[in-house]
């Protein structure tokens, strides 16, 4: 079972915002420079790192959605009460 993950995010309004830097992302675009950009989490100013996390550390919607990805994956839009999440998993330990 996974412990750790080593995650990134960016966090915005809507779920149409979202799905275009999902798009934006498969383009070829860049994670950091897109959450520096657009996220409205203050991790946005380090690409959206949010370092190491294990679980129940997280709120439960984004927790399920980064622990069911592989390193380099991105989630889906992944609605919180704080937005619309895109999550990429880095590492996993």
């Amino acid at each position: 079972m996974t412990s750790k993950i080593h995650a990134k995010h960016i966090l915005v309004k809507t779920e149409q915002e979202a799905f275009g830097i999902l798009y934006d992302l498969k383009q070829g675009m860049d994670f950091d420079d897109i959450a520096k950009a657009r996220s409205i989490c203050p991790s946005g100013k380090k690409g959206g790192d949010l370092g190491w996390f294990g679980r129940n550390q997280m709120v439960k919607e984004f927790e399920t959605a980064a622990f069911n990805l592989k390193p380099g994956e991105l989630s889906k839009p992944v609605k919180t009460q704080f937005g619309y999440h895109i999550i990429k998993v880095l590492e996993i330990k």
